[in-house]
């Protein structure tokens, strides 16, 4: 994860634009270092976030700050625009010529912290459609942290099923409760079943001690929390955790 800090008109924002670029790139160069096969861009120090479009400030400067990381790193990259703009995220990326963004609420509706957020996959897949941008993948969560059903809750397979088949996702995310918080290997395994060729991508609390016994039932891994110094998530990224993660991530693979 590259964690983009409070841009310009979010309350956290500290002023300095450049200072929130030269840390993003240092985060992206000490990934990159790693041995990290991706990166995905996220407004993640804007909160709180806006539920669906965010305002034209916030794209520019994420897509500025896109064309930077793309110029320093040759990593594949992906774009998330929170809490719910996939149409945005879908513009950076194809002007950056990203290759793929990340879609809390693809379809359904859920109650967050933002309010209720309903579904995009409409309108989503016609503007992919409409730019000639199919190859810009879309990673969607199922049962997105810090979220909960509107009305009675769905089985996990069930919910999987409608991201695949009718909301068309390329790869299914699994998370925890909130940020930095552990899927379930149980509810792992049934995405995995349920999911058929889409991929299965991890998306929190993966740590070097429960990566071997996740892994199995992923096609990939989104770390963010578990990568920062001290496992802070708003502190830089920490080479020594990044190595550590890659190492038991390749020894799991290889076992």
């Amino acid at each position: 994860m590259l964690h983009v800090p409070a841009l310009p008109g979010a309350p956290g924002y500290a002023g300095d634009p450049a200072a929130v670029l030269n840390r993003v790139l240092a985060d992206a160069e000490t990934l990159a270092a790693g041995g990290v096969d991706g990166l995905m861009l996220e407004n993640f120090g804007d909160a709180p976030f806006y539920p669906t479009r965010v305002p034209a400030g916030v794209v520019a400067h994420l897509t500025r700050i896109a064309v930077e990381v793309r110029r320093h790193c040759a990593l594949p990259l992906g774009i998330n625009v929170l809490r719910n703009d996939g149409l945005a995220a879908l513009a950076i990326a194809h002007a950056v010529q990203a290759e793929y963004i990340r879609v809390n609420v693809l379809c359904g509706a859920r109650v967050t912290d933002q309010g209720i957020i309903e579904g995009i996959a409409h309108e989503l897949l016609r503007e992919r459609r409409r730019l000639g941008a199919d190859a810009i993948r879309i990673f969607a969560d199922v049962n997105v942290k810090h979220s909960a059903p509107v009305g009675p809750p769905r089985s996990i397979r069930e919910e999987v099923a409608d991201l695949v088949e009718r909301a068309r996702a390329d790869a299914v995310i699994v998370t925890g409760g909130g940020t930095g918080q552990q899927a379930g290997a149980g509810d792992v395994a049934q995405v995995h079943d349920a999911s058929g060729t889409i991929p299965v991508i991890l998306g929190s609390g993966v740590r070097v001690d429960n990566v071997a016994a996740l892994l199995p039932h992923a096609d990939g891994i989104i770390a963010g929390t578990s990568l920062k110094v001290d496992g802070i998530v708003t502190n830089p990224v920490d080479a020594q955790r990044v190595a550590a993660l890659v190492k038991a991530v390749r020894d799991s693979v290889a076992s």
